[in-house]
Formats: C-alpha cells, structure tokens, sequence
C-alpha cells in the first residue's frame, strides 16, 4: 500500500509539472471541456429551477372532494380521521357549505346568488398533497372517491402532468447532450495525451531502457487527463454558478410579477460534486484509450 501511494503520488506530481510546463495549452484544454460541461450542468439547474418557479407562480395543486348533500356530522368526521391517517397528505382543511357561499359572494357573485332559495353548495375538505407526482393525483383521487360520503372529487393536476412531461423531455435532452459532449471531450482528451506521448516518446524510450514497467510510464498520461477534467470540471461550476448570478434579479422580478417569491439556486455540494467526478472521468477516461492506442506504438 505504501508503494501504491509513493508510485501514484509521484505520477501525480509529474502530471502536475506537465501541466504547468504549459499553461496556455492547459488553460485552452480546460476551457474546451468547461464549457461543453456548462451545458448540460446548466440544464439540469435550469429544469430545478423551471420546476420550482412553475410551482411557485401556479400555486400548489389541490384536491377537493365534495361530500354528499346528506353527510352526516358522524360522517365528515369520519373522513377527517381517514384523512389525517392517509401518509401522502401535506394538509387538508374542511370548507363548509356556508363559508364556500360567502367566498362566491366576495368574489362578486352575490347578485347571481341572491335568487337563490338555498345553498346548492356541498360541504368539502380541500387536500394538499406532500408530492407533485400526477400519478399520485390519479390513485388517490380515486382511492377518495370510493370512501363513503364523498359525491365528487376534483382534481387540480392537470398542470402538474404537463410540467412533469416537460420536465421528463427536459431531463432527456440534457441526458442526450451530456452524452454527446462527453465523448467529445473524450476525443479532446484523446488527442492531447496523443500530443503528450509524441512528444515525450524520447523519453519513454529512455524509461523503458531502464527497466520501467507499461503502468509506471502510463500512470502520469491518466493523471495528466484526470487533473485536465477536474480543472474542466471547476470552470464548468464557475460558469453554471456565473449564470444563476445574471440570470437571478430578471427571474426575481419575473416572479414578483406573479406574486411569486422564487430565488435562483445554483449547484449544491451533491451536484458540484457530480460535475467534478464526471469530468475528472472522462479525462480518465480520454487518457486511457489514447495511451493504449498509443503508448505502444511510442
């Protein structure tokens, strides 16, 4: 274990050295894959945000189910108690029939109402759910309707599917795209461990002629291309986090216009994180394919 750690410690300050033995060809390198990592990072925090803005400026989708003309106090109690043991439930509130007629005649209904012998309007509980699954909505709601005393149910999920569709589109293109600009910045990668093998194949000779093995000659080139996609991987971050900066007052203001109150959040130390590994991979993995292909040729 020992040994392991001097053998990649030393590769790994070489593969520093190489870096730093040229820092436009470093700085360019690392650009090129910040950049096309910005991309898809920037879309993933994009559709968070999209989501958490949509649901901001939409409200929180609700049920309401209307309870029949003949439910008995025993009986909304009863599907009180079945609502407070149902786990899917953020929180549900009764509405009355009298209190639902005074909100229709506040919100300029009372002529039209003031004909009317009685109040036509049921009883009702309005439920917020802990989710916005659309498939939660449907099972349910459906669940609601079988309980007894329960005349309709109302369902408020039609913007949910929608915005969970678009969001599902989303989240493919971006998978899409970040597929794509990995294995460009493979190919990037590939061709600079290329460069860096031709140009050291002297060397490599020289090294081979002392004794030294295929791993202790390729452990600096896998280095060399991890360290290129954590730099990469940095400067993505800087850009995504360079974007939610510009793009957070125009948003605010967006959103204030709707009596919404969204902020625009940038990457947490999860998906930083995952942006950093996932570059510093494909460098590896860059490196590893151009110094098989090459490295024996050197």
């Amino acid at each position: 274990m020992r040994n392991w750690f001097y053998l990649h410690s030393r590769a790994f300050v070489q593969a520093l050295r190489r870096l730093g033995s040229q820092p436009l060809g470093t700085l360019l390198s690392a650009l090129v894959m910040g950049i096309a990592l910005a991309l898809p990072a920037g879309g993933y925090i994009l559709l968070d945000n999209v989501a958490m803005l949509a649901r901001g400026v939409s409200g929180t989708p609700e049920i309401s189910i209307f309870l029949d003309d003949k439910a008995e106090p025993a009986r909304i109690a009863a599907i009180q108690r079945n609502l407070k043991a149902e786990p899917n439930l953020a929180s549900f509130r009764f509405v009355p029939r009298d209190e639902a007629l005074r909100q229709l005649e506040n919100n300029g209904l009372g002529d039209v109402l003031g004909g009317i012998a009685s109040n036509p309007l049921p009883d009702a509980f309005v439920v917020t759910l802990r989710g916005d699954d659309p498939e939660l909505f449907e099972t349910l709601s459906a669940q609601l309707r079988g309980w007894p005393g329960v005349a309709h149910v109302q369902l408020d999920s039609a913007w949910v599917a929608r915005l969970a569709a678009l969001l599902a589109l989303g989240r493919v293109v971006v998978l899409v795209l970040a597929v794509l600009l990995g294995l460009a910045l493979v190919i990037v990668t590939f061709n600079t461990i290329r460069l860096q093998i031709l140009t050291q194949k002297s060397e490599i000779e020289v090294s081979r002629l002392l004794g030294a093995t295929d791993s202790f000659i390729r452990r600096p080139f896998y280095w060399f291309g991890s360290l290129q996609g954590v730099l990469g991987g940095l400067i993505a971050l800087g850009a995504v986090w360079a974007g939610v900066e510009a793009l957070t007052e125009p948003v605010t203001k967006v959103a204030e216009a709707y009596g919404a109150a969204i902020m625009l959040t940038g990457p947490g130390w999860l998906e930083s994180l995952a942006t950093v590994a996932f570059a510093a991979a494909l460098g590896w993995l860059g490196a590893a394919i151009s110094v098989r292909r090459h490295l024996a040729a050197a």
